[in-house]
């Protein structure tokens, strides 16, 4: 299995914020979602942590 955890951070405010798995070989960009950013106290997108 290739899974493996990654950091998701948020685009605004550069706070760390989640943490999910991705499997590397199927999906091979990097992951961008539109999350809820405690900080900011909005929906914001989110990107994969280098």
């Amino acid at each position: 299995m290739a899974a493996t955890g990654i950091t998701m951070r948020c685009d605004e405010c550069k706070m760390e914020n989640y943490i999910t798995k991705r499997n590397k070989k199927n999906q091979v960009e990097k992951l961008e979602v539109k999350k809820h950013c405690h900080k900011c106290n909005t929906h914001t997108t989110h990107k994969e942590k280098k």
